[in-house]
């Protein structure tokens, strides 16, 4: 089979933050401990990957049409001269590459992230230990695909049994409790390990069985025991595992969530949704959201948003957020999952209505409109318009 070469797996793509998707990389990287050779692995292969390959919607990547964009993407920063000279020529007729912003913190760069520092940490006693400059980042994606198919597919010589002293309560739900792993029971490797097995993902996945060490376990448990990481269980009946969450100890003492994982690293089922809405109210989290919360249409309001009614929740099911203001910050920042079904005012379903993003001819049918949306519609069909690839 043909390995691409690390030049030609990387994309080219003229990003203008790319200086500080760098930036962003490395600090992180520090805040975390990596090890040196998966800082600088991190700094070189993840940066090119996310600078050139990564996709996904807008607002976390998305192109920059002219100087407005350009500044408002920049904040206070001054533009790039380069950047400002290419819109000038764009603007004045010419053919030019597209210019391209990739916000670095976004939920999908940090899950991207998440998967390659837990491959590359766990490289150790492997064919690719003091090699891992030579692995591109899509070789080390796909190799961590491999690897969690292989999980799945495995079969455990003996089954390992649930360990109640490596676990205590935490907080109980609608349908279950979750329950934090004791970092410092002798039992704790066991307990991940039946984790693992009834879950069906990596978190106690070990090279070896018998001493429990070594392989994607290793990583996680060795996080746990230092206090690094904080690891929680949502469990049903005797002891059954229904979701996996795991959460990193910040500055300041507080927690950010990682991964937020159901069966085969699938999300949770939409049963447990409001249980998991619970457990991230009860932490003490920052303000940094999860792509597998997005996944379950799990949101934090932003502080313009609490400070106007302190009886609001910072974390919420977008399907929760009626009011006027919450929908249009919704419609803002995260229009796909906005129940357009359930909009009411007519500003919101205005902007709605005005964003090729947000509404497709379901969508369209469902929500409710005012007398004049319905009127222009209509004006709209008659005259054979389509918006966003609709016909209205």
């Amino acid at each position: 089979m043909h390995t691409p070469s690390t030049a030609s797996a990387y994309k080219a793509r003229d990003v203008v933050n790319a200086p500080a998707i760098k930036e962003r990389i490395q600090a992180r990287s520090a805040e975390r401990g990596d090890a040196p050779d998966v800082a600088a692995w991190l700094a070189n292969h993840f940066c090119r990957h996310v600078i050139g390959n990564v996709q996904a919607e807008p607002p976390a990547v998305q192109p920059i049409a002219d100087t407005q964009t350009l500044q408002q993407l920049q904040g206070r920063k001054p533009a790039p001269e380069w950047a400002l000279a290419r819109l000038a020529k764009q603007a004045a007729g010419f053919d030019l590459p597209a210019l391209w912003w990739v916000d670095a913190d976004a939920p999908e760069v940090l899950a991207l992230e998440t998967r390659l520092v837990e491959f590359l940490s766990t490289r150790k006693g492997t064919s690719l230990e003091g090699k891992l400059q030579r692995v591109n980042a899509p070789q080390a994606l796909a190799r961590w695909t491999l690897e969690h198919l292989a999980f799945e597919k495995k079969q455990n010589s003996g089954r390992v049994e649930h360990s109640p002293s490596a676990v205590h309560g935490l907080l109980r739900g609608q349908h279950g409790t979750f329950v934090e792993f004791d970092g410092a029971s002798t039992t704790l490797r066991q307990e991940m390990a039946y984790e693992s097995q009834m879950m069906g993902h990596c978190v106690g996945q070990f090279a070896d069985r018998q001493r429990f060490s070594g392989g994607y376990g290793e990583h996680y448990a060795e996080a746990c025991e230092k206090g690094r990481m904080r690891l929680f269980s949502y469990r049903t009946g005797s002891a059954q595992p229904r979701i996996t969450v795991n959460a990193y100890l910040k500055e300041g003492g507080l927690l950010q969530i990682e991964q937020i994982k159901g069966k085969q690293n699938r999300p949770p089922i939409a049963r447990y949704a409001a249980d998991v809405v619970a457990l991230l109210n009860h932490l003490p989290l920052n303000d940094v959201v999860p792509h597998d919360a997005l996944a379950m249409g799990i949101v934090r309001r932003p502080a313009h948003l609490l400070a106007a009614d302190a009886a609001r929740t910072p974390w919420c099911a977008a399907a929760d957020m009626h009011s006027e203001a919450e929908q249009l910050w919704l419609l803002q920042q995260h229009p796909d999952l906005l129940d357009l079904g359930m909009l009411r005012s007519p500003l919101v379903q205005w902007m709605a209505l005005a964003r090729k993003d947000s509404v497709g001819a379901e969508g369209l049918e469902r929500m409710p409109k005012t007398p004049a949306q319905q009127h222009a519609l209509e004006q709209a069909k008659r005259r054979g318009i389509t918006r966003a690839g609709v016909a209205l």
